[in-house]
């Protein structure tokens, strides 16, 4: 079974509203914002018609590959999703 399969088993509960991880406002992204769009294994960020990063949280896998990378930018704002929601392994 390929990896892609296995994730397609993962649940991920959306606790509208409240997104655990956030792009701070910006004009221009910074490199660590832009390989974002590239290494994000879930496929969050992308950029918008106007060149900035933007995040869709729905289907994060929790990974902290974002916490890492923007370590020392402070680009992103990242916390824990609400007991209850966030990303569902078991199903995998």
């Amino acid at each position: 079974m390929k990896v892609e399969e296995k994730l397609y088993h993962n649940r991920f509960v959306v606790d509208a509203g409240r997104p655990h991880v956030k792009v701070k406002p910006h004009d221009m992204p910074s490199e660590a914002l832009l390989a974002l769009t590239r290494i994000c294994p879930a496929g969050c960020y992308a950029l918008n018609d106007k060149g900035q990063v933007e995040v869709t949280p729905d289907g994060c896998m929790e990974c902290g590959t974002c916490r890492i990378v923007c370590a020392d930018t402070g680009d992103i704002e990242w916390n824990y999703p609400r007991g209850g929601f966030g990303i569902l392994f078991k199903f995998g």
